[in-house]
């Protein structure tokens, strides 16, 4: 518990206003146009979700299973956690940083926007 405490702690003004906790649309653009070596993109939304649509970049682990596989993820590369309402990912950043994952985001971007990058013009300039 006193690792939850610790990661809900450093969530001060500092760090929720400094933005680095997240990833915009364009950074994940840029992560996915370098071969996204070093990053992991973290689809904590539910089995019926991915029913409608599925980002196959992405690794997919519903957030209620998240405790019992995060030994899927690794802990040397950035995990990037998003969902369709950005509230299960903020959920899947606190827990996994409780458990010693240094380098987490959380997407800051809507489905729809994240979508909306995959169009042809978009994914030409990638």
């Amino acid at each position: 518990m006193k690792a939850l405490d610790d990661a809900v702690a450093e969530m001060d003004f500092e760090f929720l206003s400094s933005g680095e906790h997240t990833m915009s649309v364009e950074g994940m653009r840029k992560a996915l146009g370098n071969g996204q070596n070093n990053v992991v993109f973290l689809d904590v939304r539910s089995d019926k979700e991915m029913e409608y649509l599925v980002l196959p970049f992405a690794k997919h682990i519903s957030l209620h299973e998240l405790p019992a596989r995060m030994d899927e993820l690794p802990k040397d590369k950035l995990v990037v956690a998003y969902c369709t309402s950005i509230f299960r990912s903020a959920v899947a950043y606190t827990l996994l940083r409780a458990h010693g994952f240094e380098q987490v985001k959380g997407m800051a971007a809507s489905m729809e926007d994240m979508v909306k990058a995959f169009k042809p013009s978009p994914l030409a300039n990638m």
